[in-house]
């Protein structure tokens, strides 16, 4: 896989998946955008998804290719999602993984069990209250 132009990177990085949209989470920081080429102002994006069971893939999609004949070089596009390429974790970009980590880094934790103890305690008095 090539480098995708900075062009198309920025283009897209107001581009959300649905379930990212409230943390303003971007396609490009999801690491969603694959590839892309052009060939006689026609642009081909190859997207990855998180999921194959990803309800809002269509819409997806969709706002990609919009976006991206928005461009004043393109006259269209076409968006496909691949599966040769499996998304990881280590697509997101520093930003997204920063929104969405929800538990520290394990190295940070040096006694496991007491954290668990001690945040399962605490969701239990959130829950009788």
């Amino acid at each position: 896989m090539g480098e995708i132009p900075q062009r198309f990177l920025t283009a897209l990085s107001d581009v959300f998946d649905p379930c990212c949209r409230e943390k303003g989470i971007s396609v490009v920081d999801m690491g969603l955008v694959h590839t892309v080429s052009v060939d006689d102002r026609h642009a081909r994006i190859e997207l990855l998804l998180t999921s194959g069971w990803c309800p809002f893939a269509a819409r997806v999609l969709t706002d990609v290719r919009d976006r991206i004949e928005r461009l004043p070089e393109i006259d269209s596009a076409e968006v496909e999602v691949v599966w040769h390429t499996a998304w990881t974790t280590d697509r997101l970009s520093d930003q997204a993984r920063g929104k969405l980590r929800f538990l520290p880094d394990p190295v940070a934790v040096a006694d496991r069990d007491g954290y668990i103890a001690a945040h399962q305690s605490r969701a239990l008095e959130g829950d009788r209250s």
